[in-house]
């Protein structure tokens, strides 16, 4: 592990739910569900997102919004508005970009920042809590950050204290703090997955960084390399800028694998009109469309597309990614679903993907 690196990730709290909510104070404290019309509890889509008070009925992003609807009938309902999402986006990264000489936008509500600068961990904390203080302040909302040598342990530590968390952890506490946590905490480990190296004893991270790696891979293949070492703490993952990227994706694991059409469906819609959102506001446009599905076992395929011309239209890429899902609605349980737009054209290129691990 390189100590050098100071590594921060910051992880918006709820973000569409708490969009909203800053929009419409008197949903304070209520559940609110941000995604499709649950109809009565006929609806079909999915859950983007809700509010922690949502959370509570057991509702959680990804969900079917019938599910949703069976789970908090009482629940504030909303449509997605990604356009006011994308604005309020953009104020946050801004001010991010204010702190940071490298800024790697992941998703509309997350980045790492590389804050190697500060020269220590202590400065490094009193950034974050600035950092905290400007976006409450000129925003409204809140979010949870972390702070580590790497970014996969950065990405944890901001998950650690969710809401309006801060978790700072040392080049010296690594193991100390991956240790205990359990073992589908290491980005790329869902619960199929968990279940896997339970049934092989391995129960938590501390548990994992201690098994030979050659047993690891024999039960997960070659991303269990990378699994192990993530385990240790070892990272070295950069923190990537803007410049010279040349894709735009975003891709999301399911808590619980599946293989219904209808939940499938609904989330490549999703994260299709995200990713054309980030390439309208970049002032970019497409030629290429790839969708990347992944089953138990990190067995990964992809299919890609090109289009006649370049296009940032959402209905194009929308309906290009539901073509190249069909062959995968093949009754498989899927852990993993994403889409990357490439071949760009326009503004300054850029990526913004949320799980770089164990891609």
């Amino acid at each position: 592990m390189t100590t050098g690196r100071i590594i921060m990730h910051v992880d918006m709290d709820s973000f569409f739910a708490s969009v909203e909510i800053r929009r419409n104070p008197s949903l304070a404290g209520r559940p609110v569900i941000v995604g499709a019309d649950p109809k009565g509890g006929a609806g079909r889509g999915v859950v983007s997102t809700c509010s922690y008070e949502a959370r509570r009925y057991g509702v959680h992003s990804g969900m079917p919004i019938s599910r949703a609807f069976d789970l908090c009938p009482r629940g504030v309902y909303l449509p997605v508005d990604r356009p006011f999402y994308v604005r309020v986006s953009g104020e946050i990264m801004a001010i991010l970009s204010r702190h940071a000489g490298r800024i790697e936008q992941v998703s509309i509500d997350e980045a790492y920042l590389d804050v190697s600068g500060a020269g220590s961990f202590p400065a490094a904390r009193a950034l974050a809590a600035a950092i905290k203080q400007e976006i409450l302040n000129e925003t409204g909302l809140t979010c949870s950050v972390g702070v580590a040598p790497g970014k996969a342990v950065a990405k944890i530590a901001s998950d650690y204290q969710k809401p309006d968390g801060l978790t700072i952890v040392r080049p010296d506490e690594v193991t100390k703090f991956l240790g205990p946590l359990p073992v589908e905490k290491i980005p790329g480990i869902g619960k199929k997955t968990g279940e896997g190296l339970r049934q092989m004893g391995i129960l938590i991270v501390g548990d994992l960084a201690c098994r030979d790696v050659q047993e690891i891979v024999a039960r997960l293949g070659r991303p269990g390399v990378r699994v192990h070492r993530l385990a240790r703490g070892i990272d070295d993952g950069e923190v990537r800028g803007r410049e010279g990227c040349k894709s735009v994706s975003r891709e999301t694991t399911f808590e619980a694998d599946t293989a219904d059409p209808q939940i499938l469906a609904g989330t490549l819609a999703e994260l299709a009109d995200v990713v054309a959102e980030t390439l309208a506001a970049d002032g970019l446009r497409c030629r290429t469309v790839t969708v990347k599905v992944r089953y138990r076992g990190f067995d990964t395929h992809t299919r890609s597309r090109t289009l006649p011309r370049f296009t940032a239209d959402p209905g194009v890429i929308r309906r290009a990614a539901s073509a190249l899902l069909l062959p995968f609605l093949n009754g498989t349980d899927v852990r993993l679903l994403g889409i990357r737009l490439s071949t760009l054209e326009g503004g300054r290129t850029r990526q913004a993907s949320i799980d770089e691990f164990l891609s």
